[in-house]
């Protein structure tokens, strides 16, 4: 597979190698969202370790300060394992 861009979520030296820990990503049930990426939506993001795994959770449940103040973000978040 190739890889062309530098913010491609898998590293292509990581492409093959087996991930087992990972984090889904979905939306609470009154989230207005919903109406543009549909009811089922989620996405799920793996991971070689679960040290790495938990790096990221954390950085993921972190408020960034790219949000305005009166933003909410509202996904859930939810560790997960194969």
């Amino acid at each position: 597979m190739e890889f062309c861009h530098q913010h491609n979520l898998v590293d292509p030296s990581q492409a093959g190698k087996e991930r087992n820990f990972g984090i889904r990503v979905t939306l609470p049930a009154r989230d207005t969202l919903r109406k543009v990426l549909g009811d089922d939506w989620e996405r799920q993001h793996w991971y070689a370790s679960e040290a790495e795994r938990d790096a990221a959770f954390d950085d993921m449940a972190e408020r960034h300060g790219y949000y305005r103040k009166t933003d909410n973000p509202t996904q859930i978040l939810e560790k997960i394992t194969r």
